[in-house]
């Protein structure tokens, strides 16, 4: 059976035990299963081959931690739950076994779900997933690890489709984040930071990134910080089952950066867009602040000063915004985009494809924020990606893996020899002079020659009940005038007839 068919099927079994039950929710119900099942099986991998050592012992813990596998105790080993799953208190026995996971590995304190004895979760149910995940082996060094972190982010993206608009806020799909760390390229011994971390996607595509350019897994240190405590979990679980070793820090980075001396050379970031409720009157002095003060109604450029603050000398950061940060001029914006051209600072532009997002409407842009410029100083590239992208369903698009080689190869060309060559309608490098005639603004329709399309960040539900409602008031005016219209003839018709 194939990756895919193994996706769905596990996927059609994870369905069956929702019920009635929020996205929101069972997400972390079955996520926090395979989370289980993989640490049980990297664990019993190496039982088996201590059994096997006359010299050792099985059930020692410290021969566990230093092959930074978690001990697993007897009443949290997936074949004692294999063996219970018919059990009715099958979800008393899966909470025992977090709280002994977590009482006997301090880095997992707090992070795994412990909320399956719930009356409304179905336990028949829960038993036959138990069934389904005990069919797949997840034993540490062999494929079928690779194959755990391809199901755990498929269900990631699939549970971010079934929670629409608020899914986005712990998974970017894959094919964005692919594009950011191919656009970046970043290099072993790298130190890695996203602030909005969300489940960890940058980090893991960024190990990855590593690993198939003949680089070795734990060859760059990566650093994050998630405001979500149940994301933040989902992100610590994300790591756990990939091997990679992360610091992140739970808590809200723009009010309480946890890692305020980290100098990274690499950000990646997906931060919340057009967020206007956070709480910038407080912070309207913050050191950060360096190329103007961020309007109390947006935080995109409170974000965006954020990154830069966190850069080393020769960083790069590259981060996904709403398209009205390339255009905006209001609260201030536009001064400080201004200011950070003038700094040097913009190195890259990319608009992308509508409908990447699940659910989200609002049409969104790459930047690329680098310290680095020597070789390209006074040039910023921009790249119109609108055009890119195929649909995977109705309603959602993805970046192919041409679409990426297209855009990631043109940008490493400008980053390493300051030039690229020009190709009308998809992409330019411009001078300062240029970008000052465009009044900052930063575009890439009007520079690369492409049609432009005004910019619109209004999400089309809400823009449709604003245009209904303008339009009921136009059509309740326009009878009102006929009505008058019909009055007035009536008086011209009777004065005529007396």
């Amino acid at each position: 059976m194939d990756i895919q068919h193994i996706e769905e099927k596990l996927w059609q079994a994870a369905d069956k035990l929702r019920n009635n039950m929020d996205a929101a929710e069972y997400k972390h119900v079955v996520l926090g299963l395979i989370f289980l099942k993989y640490i049980s099986d990297a664990f019993e991998q190496k039982h088996s081959e201590l059994a096997e050592d006359k010299y050792a012992d099985p059930e020692d813990k410290d021969e566990y931690q230093a092959d930074n596998i978690f001990w697993v105790p007897k009443e949290a080993r997936w074949s004692f739950l294999k063996d219970n799953a018919k059990q009715p208190n099958i979800g008393v026995l899966i909470d025992d076994a977090m709280d002994a996971i977590e009482r006997d590995n301090p880095t997992l304190k707090g992070v795994l779900p412990k909320n399956y004895a719930r009356e409304a979760l179905d336990k028949r149910r829960l038993g036959e997933l138990i069934d389904t995940f005990s069919n797949i082996s997840f034993e540490e060094g062999h494929e079928s690890k690779d194959l755990l972190g391809r199901i755990y982010e498929y269900f990631m993206g699939m549970f971010a489709d079934a929670e629409g608009k608020r899914g986005g806020q712990f998974y970017t799909p894959r094919s964005i984040v692919r594009l950011l760390v191919n656009m970046l390229a970043p290099q072993p011994g790298a130190r890695i930071y996203d602030p909005c971390c969300g489940s960890g996607g940058m980090f893991v595509q960024s190990e990855e990134f590593i690993e198939t350019h003949k680089g070795k897994a734990g060859d760059i240190a990566v650093y994050g910080q998630e405001s979500n405590q149940t994301t933040w979990r989902l992100a610590k679980m994300n790591m756990a089952i990939r091997g990679i070793g992360a610091d992140i820090k739970f808590g809200d980075t723009l009010h309480n950066d946890q890692l305020p001396d980290l100098k990274a050379d690499f950000v990646l970031a997906n931060p919340p867009f057009n967020i206007s409720d956070w709480g910038g009157e407080l912070l309207k002095s913050d050191a950060r602040w360096k190329y103007g003060s961020p309007p109390t109604g947006n935080a995109n450029f409170a974000w965006v000063q954020h990154f830069i603050h966190h850069l080393a000398p020769t960083g790069t950061a590259g981060f996904v915004l709403a398209n009205g940060s390339m255009s905006s001029q209001s609260s201030g914006e536009g001064e400080i985009r201004k200011n950070l051209v003038e700094a040097d600072l913009v190195d890259c532009i990319v608009t992308l494809p509508s409908q990447l997002f699940f659910n989200v409407a609002i049409p969104c842009c790459l930047w690329f924020i680098s310290r680095d410029r020597k070789n390209r100083s006074g040039k910023t590239l921009f790249i119109d990606g609108r055009n890119h992208g195929h649909m995977i369903n109705r309603r959602v698009r993805e970046l192919s893996d041409d679409d990426i080689k297209k855009v990631a190869s043109v940008y490493g060309e400008f980053r390493n020899d300051g030039i690229t060559t020009d190709v009308p309608g998809f992409a330019k490098v411009a001078k300062l002079a240029e970008v000052k005639e465009h009044d900052y603004v930063l575009t890439p329709g009007r520079y690369v020659g492409s049609e432009e399309v005004e910019e619109d960040d209004e999400v089309f539900t809400d823009k449709m009940q604003r245009l209904t409602i303008e339009l009921n008031a136009q059509f309740a005016k326009s009878h009102e005038l006929e009505e008058k219209i019909k009055e007035s003839l009536r008086k011209i018709d009777h004065e005529r007839s007396t």
